[in-house]
C-alpha cells in the first residue's frame, strides 16, 4: 500500500504541474521583448520503501523549446517587429498529459482499495 500511496503523490504533484501550464498557456510577458511563461516538466525518481521500489517527485523541470511567436503589433509586450513571444505550451498535450495522470492514479487507488478488502478479508478468516 505505501508503494501505491507513493505513486498517488507523485500523480498528484503531476497534475498540479499540468493544470499550472494550462493556467499559464495564453500568458505574456510583463514587458514588451520579455520572455513568458516557460513550460515546467515533472521529474521523478525512485525510492525504496517496504522492501519495494516506490516514486517520488524529484524535481520541476523548465521545457527550454521554442516560444510560439504570434503577430500582434497592438500588444504591450510586442518587440520591435510586432511579435509577442508566446508561451511553449500546447494544451492538447497538457491535456492528454492530465488525462494519463488521472488514469494512472486511479490505477494506484484501486490497488490501495483492493489491498485494504484483502486485509479485511484475511481478518474475517483469522476471527473464525
Amino acid at each position: 500500500m505505501n508503494i501505491a500511496a507513493s505513486a498517488l503523490r507523485a500523480q498528484q504533484s503531476r497534475m498540479r504541474v499540468i493544470a499550472e501550464n494550462i493556467a499559464n498557456a495564453q500568458s505574456t510577458a510583463l514587458v514588451a521583448g520579455g520572455e513568458p511563461y516557460r513550460r515546467q516538466m515533472p521529474v521523478f525518481q525512485t525510492q525504496a520503501l517496504d522492501g519495494g521500489t516506490g516514486v517520488q517527485l524529484a524535481a520541476v523541470r523548465r521545457d527550454m523549446g521554442e516560444f510560439r511567436m504570434e503577430y500582434d503589433p497592438s500588444h504591450p509586450a510586442a518587440n520591435e517587429e510586432g511579435y509577442v513571444m508566446r508561451p511553449n505550451v500546447d494544451t492538447l498535450v497538457e491535456a492528454m498529459d492530465m488525462r494519463e495522470a488521472q488514469r494512472a492514479y486511479e490505477a494506484n487507488l484501486n490497488v490501495i482499495e483492493t489491498a485494504r478488502a484483502m486485509d479485511t478479508r484475511i481478518l474475517d478468516l483469522l476471527k473464525r
